[in-house]
């Protein structure tokens, strides 16, 4: 019995560590400035990081697709619950795709998307953040996507946190992305 509980107990340590994801260092380093964002609305209109910025900054979300990705497009539709905590903290929230416009623009109406869902045409602006996810191949519908990932950006343009699990099934739910705001905050 008492080989039983010892074994119970170490299992009770052990298996919130197997099932929790591992973060991971992609993308630019946290205090660097961030590469420049090259990138248009739903409706064609070129958009910088200047238009996106709160009064503290910009949550910007790189997700992979839209139209294909079920992970990606839970993860759209459970950020709408996300945009009144990061203004209340002076932050607005962006996600970036390579998905054509006309795609954004049809999940944005489908699911009444009310923070900005960018298009990356070309994935310029997932190549200048190193984030384009080489396991594909340029013949295949995913070549461009890059790894999901999420940024919180100073106004000042410097990355204060970044949030990506290697495990693209997995992704940062809305506390992690306050509690990293929050700590970036007093770090300051």
């Amino acid at each position: 019995m008492k080989l039983f509980a010892a074994l119970l107990a170490a299992l009770c340590l052990i298996a919130p560590r197997a099932v929790m994801a591992e973060p991971w260092n992609v993308g630019p380093p946290t205090g660097s400035a961030v590469p420049a964002l090259h990138a248009t609305d739903a409706k064609g209109s070129p958009v910088g990081l200047a238009d996106l910025y709160g009064k503290n900054g910009l949550v910007l979300v790189f997700f992979r697709s839209a139209k294909w990705c079920p992970f990606c497009q839970k993860q759209l539709i459970e950020l709408k619950e996300a945009t009144a905590p990061l203004a209340q903290r002076g932050y607005r929230l962006a996600a970036i795709s390579y998905d054509a416009g006309e795609v954004l623009a049809q999940f944005t109406a489908k699911w009444q998307i009310a923070y900005p869902l960018l298009s990356d045409a070309g994935s310029v602006t997932i190549d200048a953040w190193k984030l384009r996810d080489m396991r594909y191949k340029p013949d295949s519908y995913a070549w461009g996507v890059p790894y999901a990932s999420i940024y919180v950006i100073g106004t000042d343009g410097l990355l204060k946190a970044k949030l990506a699990e290697e495990d693209y099934k997995q992704r940062p739910q809305l506390a992690a992305i306050l509690d990293a705001i929050d700590n970036a905050s007093k770090r300051r």
